[in-house]
C-alpha cells in the first residue's frame, strides 16, 4: 500500500466520459492521488466521489499550463496522465502526457493508425517515458485460462472461433464523435479492437482477413490466425440481439466460442481497471509494441471493402 509520501500523482484527460469513474477508482485503490483533470464539458461531479481537491479545466491549454507549472516547481508533480478522451485525440494527449515529463495511460484504441505508434515509439525515446494501453480483457481470469489451455495444447490445432458483440446504442450515437468514423474509427475500432487484441494475443498472428459487412452500426467479417478461424460479428443495433437475450431485458450480448463451447467471461470487468493500474504502476503494463497488432488489424478492417455474404461469415451478420 501506498503512504502519503510515496503516492503517485495523476492527470486525467476527458473526465466527464463514460469510462473516467474506473480510472478514478483505479487511481483511488492503488493509493494514489489525482491531482488535476480536463473535459471541455463540465458534468463532472463524479470527481467529489473520489478526488474532491482535483483542480479542474476546462481548456487544454490551462491544462497543459498546470502540469508544467507543477512540473517545474517541483511540487505534485504528474507522474501519470489517465487518457480517456475520444479516439481521435488520444495520439494529441499522449504527446500532452509526455511533453510534461509524465508517462500515459491510455484507453483502447491506443491510436487509431499504425504510423502513429512508430511516431510515439519515437517520442518515448526522446523523453524517456513511456505510454501504456489499457488491454483488460489480457487479465480476465477466464481468457488467461484459456490462453494457457491454447498454449498447452496440440501445436498444430487450429481452432473455430465465434465472436459476437452487441451492445445496443440509441440515436444519439451517431450524432456523437463516436458515430464519425474518422474520429472513433467505426464499429470494429471502437467497440471491437480490445477483442481483436485478445483473439491475436491467445490465438496468434493475423494470416488472413476478410470484411463481410462494413456498415456504420455494425460490422462482420473473418480472419485467419495462426491458431485460429474466427468469424467476427459487432453491432451497435438492438435489433441484433437475439430474441432470448431480449426477452430477458438486456441490451448487450457478448459471446465467445471456441470449437463450440461458450467461454464464460461476462463477469469480473468491473475490477480490471484497478488490475491494469496494479501492473502498469508494477513495471508490467501493456506498451506500443503490445498495443500495435490490434491497431493495424482494425485499420485494415475500417480500410478493407466488404465483400458481401460469402465464404466463412458469421451467422448474424445475414440476420435482417
Amino acid at each position: 500500500m501506498n503512504t502519503i509520501e510515496n503516492q503517485l500523482n495523476f492527470g486525467l484527460i476527458g473526465a466527464a466520459g463514460y469510462i473516467a469513474p474506473r480510472h478514478m477508482k483505479a487511481i483511488k485503490e492503488t493509493h494514489n492521488n489525482l491531482v488535476a483533470a480536463l473535459d471541455k464539458f463540465d458534468s463532472v461531479g463524479i470527481i467529489d466521489s473520489y478526488f474532491p481537491q482535483a483542480s479542474f479545466f476546462t481548456e487544454s491549454e490551462r491544462f497543459d499550463r498546470h502540469l508544467d507549472k507543477l512540473r517545474r516547481k517541483g511540487e505534485q508533480k504528474i507522474d501519470f496522465v489517465s487518457i480517456c478522451s475520444p479516439n481521435y485525440l488520444h495520439d494529441a494527449h499522449i504527446r500532452l502526457a509526455l511533453r510534461n515529463d509524465a508517462n500515459a495511460i491510455c484507453e483502447k484504441p491506443l491510436v487509431l493508425n499504425p504510423w502513429n505508434v512508430d511516431a510515439l515509439n519515437q517520442i518515448e525515446k526522446e523523453t524517456g517515458k513511456k505510454i501504456f494501453n489499457i488491454l483488460q480483457l489480457r487479465l480476465h481470469p477466464a481468457l488467461l485460462e484459456l490462453k494457457q489451455k491454447i498454449e498447452n495444447g496440440p501445436k498444430d490445432k487450429v481452432y473455430d472461433v465465434d465472436l459476437s458483440y452487441i451492445t445496443s446504442r440509441g440515436k444519439w450515437y451517431f450524432i456523437s464523435w463516436k458515430g464519425d468514423s474518422a474520429k472513433s474509427g467505426g464499429v470494429a475500432t471502437n467497440i471491437g479492437i480490445h477483442f481483436f487484441d485478445m483473439l491475436i494475443w491467445i490465438f496468434g498472428k493475423v494470416k488472413q482477413s476478410i470484411v463481410h459487412v462494413s456498415q456504420p452500426d455494425k460490422a462482420a467479417g473473418y480472419i485467419d490466425l495462426e491458431h485460429a478461424r474466427v468469424r467476427w460479428f459487432l453491432s451497435v443495433d438492438y435489433e441484433n440481439i437475439p430474441a432470448e437475450i431480449k426477452q430477458k431485458g438486456q441490451r448487450t450480448y457478448r459471446s465467445i466460442t471456441v470449437d463450440g463451447k461458450e467461454i464464460e467471461f461476462s463477469g469480473g470487468f468491473t475490477e480490471l481497471h484497478t488490475e491494469s493500474y496494479k501492473q502498469i504502476i508494477n513495471g508490467n503494463g501493456f506498451g506500443l509494441e503490445h498495443a500495435r497488432p490490434c491497431i493495424e488489424m482494425a485499420y485494415e478492417i475500417r480500410n478493407a471493402q466488404a465483400v458481401g455474404l460469402i465464404g466463412e461469415y458469421h451467422p448474424l451478420a445475414a440476420k435482417k
